[in-house]
């Protein structure tokens, strides 16, 4: 399970330290790719699996199943983590989501993004006022 959220800084070579409790997930390796609101997804193996599945299964005939899928296939980059736990976050995936050094890692449970620090607070602010309205329309739906 990955919760939680940290502060982090990318090197000069556009690496970044995994938060220590995340490191055990990603042993095998992990796929990272162009997420939602323009931060980046990071799976282990085992979650990409199961949403790759789900992916090509989408009908072709349909733009917005074609588009998705575009967006989550093409952008990803298998990464090892190095002897310090870092990954080498590739150079398209730090422009797509505005990553220049300092960047938020959060725990999404089975997943892990990693956010511009800027753009993390600005969604943060954002998301914060309006958790009643958010949490109103989730409990439309049984949550």
């Amino acid at each position: 399970m990955l919760l939680g959220e940290f502060n982090h800084n990318l090197d000069t070579k556009g690496r970044m330290a995994i938060p220590a409790k995340f490191r055990e997930k990603l042993t095998a390796g992990a796929i990272i790719t162009r997420g939602i609101d323009n931060c980046l997804f990071v799976f282990a193996p085992a979650e990409w699996e199961q949403l790759a599945a789900k992916l090509i299964a989408l009908p072709m005939a349909q733009a917005n199943s074609r588009a998705f899928t575009r967006l989550m296939l093409a952008g990803a980059s298998n990464v090892e983590l190095d002897s310090q736990g870092r990954i080498l976050i590739p150079d398209y995936l730090r422009k797509y989501a505005g990553i220049k050094k300092e960047v938020v890692v959060t725990g999404l449970y089975n997943r892990i993004e990693i956010w511009d620090e800027a753009a993390w607070t600005a969604y943060k602010t954002k998301t914060e006022s309006s958790s009643e309205s958010i949490a109103e329309q989730l409990g439309e739906l049984g949550i």
